[in-house]
C-alpha cells in the first residue's frame, strides 16, 4: 500500500495540479512493447501531460498514436550509455526525426567531460543541436549522479547551454542515483547566469515517486527563477510513477 502523502490534501491537490502538465509521461523499460507505447499515449492524452518519451524504434507508433493531441513525442538518442560515436549518435537523431520525434534527448558523452576532452562532449551536442534546427527541442542529459561534485555539474550545464541545449536534464534514471536537489540547483543556477541569449529550461529524471517530490523540485525552481518561471515550456518532470501518486493526491481533495 501507498503510504499517505505528508502534504495537507489542498497544498498536495495544488502541487498535482501543477505538475501533471510538466510530466514526460515514459517508457524505456527494455521489455516495451508497441502495444505498452499505444497504451502510455493514450494514458498521456487522458490526463494532459507535456510529453510521451519512448525509445527511437517506438517514435513512428507513438506518432501516430498522438496524431490530433497537443502531447508532443520526444526519444533518447545515446542513450543511456552516454558513449563517444558522433556519427552513430547523429543517425539515430535522423531517424527520430524522419518518424515524427519533435523533442531529443541526448545523453551527454560525460565521460569525455571527466577525462578534461570537453571538445568531445561539445561536438556530439553541436552536431545533434544543427540535426534538431530551430523547431526541435534538444534536452541535453547531463547524468548528473556520476559527476563528481557540483563544480562538474556546473561545467557540464555550461557546455551545454553553449553548444545548444533547450533544456538540461539530471539523468537517464538508469544509473544508481539520479535526480537530487543539489545537482538540480547547480543546473538551475547555471540557466540562469547563461548568457547564451535565449531561454532555457530543465528536466528533473529519475527517482521521482511522490507528490512531495514534486513538490521540492517546483519550490527549487522558483527560488531560483521567480514565480511564474514554471511551465512545460521552461521545466518537465520525467517520472511516470510519479503520475499515479499526483492522481490520486488530486482526486481525494476534488
Amino acid at each position: 500500500m501507498t503510504p499517505p502523502n505528508s502534504l495537507p490534501p489542498l497544498e498536495a491537490a495544488d502541487v498535482a495540479r501543477r505538475a501533471v502538465p510538466l510530466l514526460d509521461l515514459t517508457d524505456l523499460s527494455e521489455t516495451c512493447t508497441e502495444a505498452a507505447v499505444t497504451a502510455l499515449c493514450a494514458r498521456a492524452c487522458a490526463e494532459g501531460v507535456a510529453a510521451v518519451c519512448v525509445w527511437p524504434a517506438f517514435v513512428a507508433s507513438a506518432v501516430r498514436a498522438l496524431a490530433g493531441h497537443p502531447v508532443r513525442v520526444a526519444t533518447v538518442v545515446n542513450f543511456p550509455a552516454g558513449g563517444e560515436d558522433g556519427e552513430a549518435t547523429l543517425a539515430q537523431t535522423r531517424r527520430a526525426l524522419a518518424d515524427g520525434a519533435q523533442e531529443i534527448d541526448l545523453v551527454l558523452p560525460y565521460r569525455a567531460l571527466l577525462r578534461g576532452e570537453a571538445g568531445v562532449a561539445r561536438a556530439m551536442v553541436e552536431t545533434v543541436r544543427g540535426a534538431c534546427g530551430g523547431s526541435i527541442l534538444l534536452k541535453v542529459i547531463l547524468e548528473s549522479g556520476m559527476l563528481p561534485d557540483s563544480a562538474a555539474v556546473a561545467a557540464a550545464s555550461r557546455l551545454a547551454l553553449e553548444a545548444g541545449a533547450d533544456f538540461l536534464k539530471t539523468s537517464t534514471g538508469k544509473t544508481l542515483v539520479s535526480a537530487t536537489p543539489e545537482a538540480a540547483e547547480t543546473m538551475l543556477l547555471a540557466i540562469r547566469a547563461a548568457g547564451t541569449g535565449r531561454a532555457a529550461g530543465l528536466k528533473v529524471s529519475g527517482g521521482l515517486r511522490r507528490v512531495e517530490d514534486a513538490a521540492r523540485y517546483l519550490a527549487l525552481a522558483e527560488r531560483i527563477m521567480g514565480p511564474g518561471w514554471v511551465g512545460p515550456h521552461s521545466m518537465r518532470i520525467g517520472a511516470s510513477t510519479l503520475l499515479d501518486d499526483l492522481l490520486r493526491a488530486r482526486d481525494q481533495a476534488a
